[in-house]
């Protein structure tokens, strides 16, 4: 374990700004790599973040750093999949995580918690950690305007230990009135510290993009306020049973946005909405709908209007609502806000720098997506290795396929009276996955090649991921020995929907599931009905292949990215080029 000096250094080999996740696992590879790894972190550990479900593949990526039974042993509710009901006409979607294997789930986490694990976890990776440490300058070359040199930053350092009496007299006479002088708070340090290689890892505040860069962009669609709070003695989504500490997640039935209702580990829920931003502020003109909930039960004693239209707007979430039941009680003192924007930028690396995490590329963070993948994290910091000479910009593509996915959501949020789960003819497939698969990859752009038309269609496949199905659907589907075993296998190839048209046919012949049985001259659904549920069952499975496949534990090691592909092995973290006959 490294054991910083008081002060910061004045040089160091790899400097990275913030401690948040991004920070703190880019530290933890690079120090377990040998190098001289240093972060510098503006706040005390533990602090508050939101953010608190995380999404299975990071499990692959905590295991690589060492990191992944720290986080099995601490405690925070296992997360075997997710709900999601984005269209209020029927019934939810589950995504089973551990489908795929019984350690493949996830969790829902506090963030103070788990933010200060793995802060702790790069210092036992050999990471020296200088908490209440601003960075509040940047100084690039003179000769080359685009390379940074070295920071300044101030550092308060932590208090110093009491020191024990001098002498056994100085003990009694404290028992005789008289006291020693309290020692002096710490008093905040400037300095500057050079390096050869800077991360930032600063957040959404985005040091590099927002202040030197100027090339942070964001989605005009995607400008949203999310309000939150904690609650306790609520309901929980599939108590007792398999689903039990899965999140769910439901669009609101006027349509302006959705809510999340994550349980956690502490007794409390994390329960909020995000609404589009226009909307909300354009709302808080007019005279709010009735809350759903007693005055007892959500204390709001200042009359705040913020917590007023929280509870209001949760009148739209009815499986919130009924989640949260009459028994369930608002923490006083526990709403919160904050804008919930999406961002990307032109670039995220330099010549000696790199932008990670949520300081290049932000996607609604409370997207029922969850978007923040620490698979980019992993590939930036391969690409920034002091003993790599690679000089690799990596744009905006995979963030951009990310927000491909997270927009179909939006439009079936937006539009719950329209069908979006329209067909994909054979023609428009395949031009539109031509292109989004290699983006999905990481190995193109977005935007410049794909129409309107195709866009269209692209996002009207991923929305094939939220489908109101289930697992027992799907189980009972495969029982059914109707289809072949190779249309139902998650981890196998994209198929294209058109093969589905003759198994579909086939397929009314038998009930998708063991309730829909016929009797006597009479059927409890139609063929029509089972037929369409079948589609949906394959469209469903069909979508998750494509995120299935990218988050493979070799997927960085398998695709390449400008010539390159990960080498994902500790001691040789890195990147190997393509030879030309692969």
């Amino acid at each position: 374990m490294s054991l910083p000096s008081s002060s910061p250094p004045q040089h160091t080999q790899v400097l990275i700004i913030g401690g948040g996740p991004a920070g703190s696992y880019a530290a933890s590879a690079l120090a377990r790599e040998g190098f001289n790894v240093t972060v510098f972190e503006a706040d005390k550990f533990p602090r508050y973040h939101v953010g608190e479900s995380l999404i299975p593949s990071v499990r692959q990526y905590f295991r690589f750093i060492g990191a992944e039974a720290t986080l099995v042993n601490h405690g925070f509710i296992p997360k075997p999949g997710s709900a999601i009901k984005f269209n209020q006409f029927k019934r939810e979607g589950y995504t089973d995580f551990i489908a795929l294997g019984c350690n493949n789930n996830s969790w829902n986490v506090i963030r103070s918690e788990f933010d200060q694990l793995l802060l702790n976890h790069a210092r036992t990776s050999g990471t020296s950690v200088y908490e209440l440490t601003k960075v509040t300058d940047i100084t690039f070359s003179s000769t080359d305007p685009t390379k940074p040199m070295s920071v300044t930053w101030s550092h308060t350092p932590p208090p110093a230990p009491p020191s024990p009496p001098a002498s056994p007299f100085a003990f009694r006479s404290s028992f005789l009135g008289w006291k020693p002088s309290p020692p002096a708070q710490p008093v905040a340090v400037t300095g500057t510290t050079t390096f050869n290689y800077l991360i930032d890892a600063t957040g959404r505040a985005g040091l590099l993009s927002t202040k030197y860069l100027k090339n942070r962009h964001y989605n005009a669609s995607l400008k949203n306020i999310a309000v939150w709070a904690y609650w306790k003695d609520t309901d929980l989504y599939g108590a007792g049973t398999i689903r039990q500490g899965a999140p769910w997640f439901e669009a609101l039935t006027n349509e302006t946005g959705w809510a999340w209702f994550i349980p956690l580990h502490d007794g409390t829920v994390s329960i909020g909405v995000v609404v589009n931003q226009k909307s909300f502020d354009g709302k808080l003109k007019h005279p709010l709908p009735p809350s759903p909930f007693s005055d007892y039960n959500t204390p709001n004693p200042t009359n705040s209007k913020l917590i007023a239209r929280y509870l209001s707007t949760l009148a739209f979430a009815p499986g919130v609502a009924r989640l949260i039941t009459t028994n369930g009680y608002m923490v006083e003192g526990s709403v919160r806000s904050a804008s919930d924007f999406s961002y990307s930028a032109a670039s995220y690396a330099g010549r000696n720098y790199r932008v990670i995490g949520d300081a290049g590329v932000g996607f609604t963070l409370r997207s029922p997506q969850h978007s923040r993948q620490l698979l980019q994290y992993v590939l930036q910091f391969a690409a920034i290795a002091p003993n790599s000479t690679l000089q690799i910009g990596i744009h905006g593509a995979y963030p951009r396929a990310i927000q491909v996915v997270v927009l179909s959501a939006y439009k079936q949020i937006r539009a719950q009276n329209t069908d979006v789960l329209c067909d994909i003819d054979e023609d428009n497939y395949d031009r539109a996955f031509s292109f989004l698969r290699p983006v999905i990859q990481g190995a193109s752009d977005m935007g410049k090649r794909l129409s309107e038309t195709e866009l269209q269609k692209s996002l009207d496949f991923c929305v094939n991921l939220f489908n109101p199905t289930s697992p027992e659907q799907q189980e009972s589907l495969r029982k059914s020995f109707v289809l072949g075993k190779e249309l139902l296998d998650v981890s196998g190839p994209l198929v294209n929907p058109t093969l589905f048209e003759n198994p579909l046919r086939f397929s009314v012949r038998k009930p998708c599931s063991s309730s829909e049985s016929d009797s006597e001259g009479e059927q409890t659904s139609s063929d029509s009905e089972r037929a369409t549920e079948t589609k949906m069952i394959l469209d469903k499975i069909n979508a998750r292949r494509v995120v299935h496949a990218e988050f493979a534990a070799n997927n960085m090691e398998a695709e390449a990215l400008c010539g390159y592909v990960m080498r994902l092995e500790r001691g040789a973290l890195g990147l190997s080029k393509v030879s030309r006959g692969k």
